[in-house]
C-alpha cells in the first residue's frame, strides 16, 4: 500500500523547466505556477517543511535574451542563467508571498554538497530557513558551474538536497505520471508501475532517455535520483506535474510511482557517519558529557577534556571517554579552535574565538553512538 502525502513532515518538490516555462510563448506558465503555490501553501499550513528545487533559470534567460532553440555553448548557458535566476527568484517570491510565505533563494554547485565543510554550511542555512517557516528555493548555480562539475540535471540535485536536509519525501514533477515497464511514447503496451520497493537492475533498464530540450534529464536521471534518495532514507514520487494543482492531485490519490525506502533520514545519516567516514581526530569527554550523550544530548565544549589529531570543521571525529569509544560525529570546529574552547561554556565561545560559533562541538543530529 502506498504512503499518504499527509504523513510526511519535510517534503522537497522538484519542478522542471518544461513545466515552468512555456517555450512556444516565451514566458512563464503563470497560472500553473500560481496553482502549485496554492498546493505548497496548503501543505505548509499543516506544519510541513517544504523546499522547492526549481529548474528554469536557463530556459527563462534564453527567452529574455532571444537565444535560439537548440544546444547552447557553456558561456551562453551561464549568461542565460545570470538573467534567468533573477526572474526566477522574483517569480517564486511573488507567488509564495501571495499566501503569506517568505521564499529564500539558495544557489548551489556540486561541490556544495560533496565537500563536507560547504555541505554543512548549506545544510545549516537551509535548515534555519525551514525553522523560520520560509520556503527555500534551490537551483544549481549555472552561472559558475562548468560542464565538468555540474549535476547536469536537477533530479539528482533534488535528491542530494533532500538527503542533505533530512527530508522524508522527494516529489519529482515531470511530464509523465510515473515509471512504466517501457517508454509509453514508443511502446503502447507499456504498463504503469505504482510502487517500487527496491531499485533493481530490471527497474533501471526500464528508464528511457531525455525528452525535452528544456530539460537535461529523463527517466534515467529520475531513477538515479531515486537511488540517492532511498539510500538515504527518503521516499520518492515521480508524478505528472502538468495538471493544475499537481501536488493536490498526488494527495488525492492521482496516478504516480512511489519509490520506497526501508530506512528513515535520521537512521540513514547516522549509519553514514558511523561507517562511511574516516575519523580525522578524537574528542576525549568527561563522565558528565558521556552520560549526557547516552541520554540523547549534543556534545558541548564544556564536556570535552582533550582534543587529539588534526581535523577541520565538518570532518568525522571519534568521541571517547578515556579508553571507551562512545561513537563518531561531524565536528563543528577546526582542531585549533576546538582546543581553545574545550571545558568552557558555550556562551563564552564568541569572546574566545572572536565570532559566535555553534553552541555544540558535535550536534546530536551529526552523531552516531556505538551500541
Amino acid at each position: 500500500m502506498s504512503p499518504q502525502l499527509s504523513q510526511f513532515r519535510r517534503v522537497v518538490l522538484k519542478v522542471g523547466s518544461a513545466l515552468l516555462v512555456d517555450r512556444a510563448r516565451g514566458r512563464l506558465n503563470h497560472a500553473w505556477l500560481a496553482a502549485l503555490a496554492e498546493d505548497i501553501a496548503d501543505l505548509h499550513s499543516k506544519g510541513t517543511d517544504v523546499l522547492v528545487v526549481s529548474s528554469g533559470a536557463i530556459a527563462m534567460g534564453r527567452t529574455v535574451l532571444g537565444l535560439p532553440s537548440g544546444p547552447l555553448k557553456l558561456e551562453e548557458s551561464q549568461a542565460a542563467a545570470a538573467v534567468g535566476q533573477i526572474a526566477l527568484a522574483r517569480t517564486w517570491s511573488e507567488v509564495l508571498a501571495h499566501h503569506g510565505i517568505t521564499a529564500g533563494q539558495i544557489l548551489v554547485t556540486l561541490s556544495d554538497t560533496e565537500e563536507r565543510r560547504r555541505y554543512l554550511n548549506a545544510r545549516a542555512t537551509t535548515l534555519k530557513l525551514l525553522e523560520m517557516r520560509a520556503v527555500p528555493v534551490v537551483n544549481e548555480n549555472d552561472t559558475v558551474a562548468t560542464s565538468e562539475i555540474r549535476y547536469g540535471d536537477n533530479d539528482r540535485l533534488a535528491a542530494r538536497v533532500a538527503t542533505m536536509i533530512g527530508a522524508d519525501l522527494l516529489v519529482l514533477f515531470s511530464d509523465i505520471d510515473g515509471l512504466y515497464t517501457a517508454p509509453p511514447a514508443s511502446d503502447p503496451g507499456a504498463e504503469h508501475i505504482p510502487v517500487v520497493e527496491r531499485i533493481t537492475p530490471t527497474i533501471e533498464a526500464m528508464a528511457g532517455g531525455a525528452a525535452s530540450e528544456l530539460s537535461r534529464g529523463g527517466m534515467r536521471t529520475k531513477i538515479e535520483a531515486g537511488k540517492i534518495a532511498t539510500a538515504s532514507g527518503t521516499h520518492m514520487i515521480i508524478a505528472d506535474g502538468r495538471a493544475k494543482n499537481p501536488l493536490r492531485r498526488v494527495a488525492d490519490g492521482g496516478r504516480c510511482t512511489w519509490f520506497l525506502t526501508p530506512s528513515n533520514p535520521a537512521t540513514a545519516r547516522k549509519t553514514w557517519i558511523a561507517g562511511a567516514l574516516e575519523p580525522r581526530g578524537t574528542l576525549i569527554v568527561d563522565d558528565g558529557a558521556a552520560r549526557a550523550l547516552q541520554g540523547g544530548a549534543s556534545l558541548l565544549p564544556v564536556g570535552v577534556r582533550r582534543v587529539e589529531g588534526t581535523f577541520h570543521r565538518g570532518d568525522a571525529v571519534t568521541i571517547r571517554d578515556g579508553s571507551r569509544v562512545l561513537g563518531r560525529g561531524l565536528v563543528a570546529y577546526d582542531a585549533e579552535e576546538a582546543s581553545r574552547i574545550i571545558g568552557r561554556p558555550s556562551r563564552e565561545i564568541e569572546a574566545i574565538l572572536g565570532y559566535a560559533g555553534r553552541a555544540e562541538m558535535v550536534h546530536r543530529d551529526d552523531m552516531a553512538l556505538s551500541d
